[in-house]
């Protein structure tokens, strides 16, 4: 004890003793001043310690330096400074005012670990809280780029995502101020996501790491950015994609401290993700038929539903067309179900192409199909396009060489003509499509207007009257 008390006990403290007039402008600083702000005593000393606040946090600082030097001790206080390499430094202050010297003394005690681990906790909560809560994968990747742009810098933020049956590369979220998104590639044309994704491991590269990296490796191109930072999004099915940051500036100067940040963000996306996109597959299962990816049954109901509404507000047309394959039966018979399948795979993508991408075809069973045409002011508008189908259906489906010929019968129904309900106009357009059956198929019926109801007893001797 004798010995330690003969040197400078102050020299020895792990937190930096700061003494400062007042002005702000530092008198004294011990030596771990360097340690927590990255300035040399020597240097901070004649500074302004207000200066070297992070500017969010100057007028609370100052607030509390008028506090401190009307008497009142400060125990606990904590703000944020900018250090003399750009990184922030999160501090808790003890201080009080010395009258008699007309200084303020302190003590800073570098709280950063702990602020970074209570920052990754939040950011780690927030991401699995936007795998519950968003709408969509798109609406989670902008979450997620908020998330780590309040880690590290993000203004160039990418997600990729890997196709492993196809070995190719998509970039759904992408947000870069120099380039757009690339679109769909190939795995080898981005070598550096490439790199990440095979090997499973975050990916440097900086001005000084350069040299250190394989030629395939390195951007030729000018406009490449002077940092690019890539983690891998690991899952138990493998990597499913990267998480990628780009520098133009010493701004995004990136670190190895940066690179472990983002590798352990990107577990937790990567988990996020795979949860967004299991629910997406099971609503598009609850939703879609299996076989055509046209609508099913249910959000056919649905999507009639309000097309209904839309055209009792907007006091439109809406037309309604049922369509059944004629002999259908013939090819599962002859050919097997397997191209009964593939036949109506094929029919679904030739009525796609006969309508508008605002209109909606779905298939509601077997071989039966509807058509929804919104937004109509003309009642031509439906036969034409059920002209338009019949017309698709005139070349031969081709089933693996084999070409095959199928015909439709349409019947058609609109809104307000036969009925304001959605089951009315469902019973007229299937009636009017078996009168085209029942006619021999390969045309359309337009259902007739529905007869008034008869009138009561009492109504009719009252018109006799």
């Amino acid at each position: 004890m004798q010995s330690i008390s003969s040197l400078n006990v102050v020299d020895l403290l792990l937190d930096a003793v700061c003494i400062v007039d007042a002005d702000s402008r530092i008198v004294f600083v011990s030596p771990a001043f360097e340690r927590i702000f990255g300035y040399r005593p020597e240097e901070a000393v004649g500074l302004r310690m207000l200066d070297l606040v992070h500017p969010e946090d100057r007028g609370t600082t100052a607030d509390q330096a008028r506090s401190i030097m009307q008497g009142q001790l400060q125990l606990h206080f904590e703000n944020r400074y900018v250090r003399k390499d750009g990184r922030i430094a999160h501090i808790r202050w003890t201080a009080r005012w010395i009258e008699e010297r007309q200084v303020r003394l302190a003590v800073a005690h570098d709280i950063t670990e702990r602020k970074n681990i209570e920052v990754m906790h939040a950011a780690i909560y927030a991401i699995s809280e936007a795998a519950h809560t968003a709408k969509d994968l798109i609406a989670l990747f902008e979450h997620i780029h908020q998330v780590i742009g309040q880690l590290l810098a993000a203004v160039n933020f990418s997600v990729v995502l890997y196709d492993a049956g196809q070995n190719v590369l998509s970039y759904p979220y992408h947000v870069n101020e120099r380039h757009c998104a690339p679109g769909t590639v190939a795995l080898a044309d981005d070598a550096l996501c490439a790199e990440v994704i095979r090997s499973g491991q975050s990916l440097l590269l900086t001005p000084g790491t350069r040299a250190t990296l394989p030629a395939h490796l390195l951007p030729a191109d000018d406009s490449a950015p002077l940092y690019w930072l890539g983690a891998p999004l690991h899952t138990h099915n493998g990597a499913i994609g990267a998480l990628v940051l780009q520098g133009y500036t010493e701004h995004a100067a990136y670190t190895e401290k940066d690179k472990e940040l983002l590798q352990f963000v990107s577990t937790q996306v990567a988990a996020a993700i795979e949860r967004k996109q299991m629910h997406e597959r099971l609503a598009h299962m609850a939703q879609y038929d299996q076989l055509t990816h046209l609508p099913n049954r249910q959000l056919f109901l649905d999507r009639l539903k309000t097309a209904l509404a839309r055209a009792r507000r907007d006091q439109s047309l809406l037309s309604l067309m049922f369509i059944d394959l004629d002999r259908f039966k013939e090819v599962n018979d002859t050919l097997g179900h397997a191209m009964g399948d593939l036949l109506l795979q094929r029919v679904a993508q030739r009525l796609l192409e006969c309508v508008r991408g605002s209109d909606t075809v779905a298939r509601i069973g077997g071989d039966e199909f509807v058509v929804l045409l919104e937004g109509g002011h003309a009642r031509e508008h439906a036969h034409a396009m059920a002209e338009k189908i019949l017309a698709a259906f005139g070349p031969p489906f081709d089933l693996e060489g084999r070409p095959v010929h199928t015909r439709p019968s349409i019947g058609v129904a609109i809104y307000p003509d036969h009925g304001r309900e959605e089951h009315h106009l469902l019973v007229h357009a299937d009636e009017a499509m078996y009168v085209s059956k029942k006619n021999g198929g390969n045309q359309v019926h337009t259902a007739p207007p529905p007869q008034s109801p008869p009138l009561p007893a009492v109504a009719v001797a009252r018109q006799q009257a």
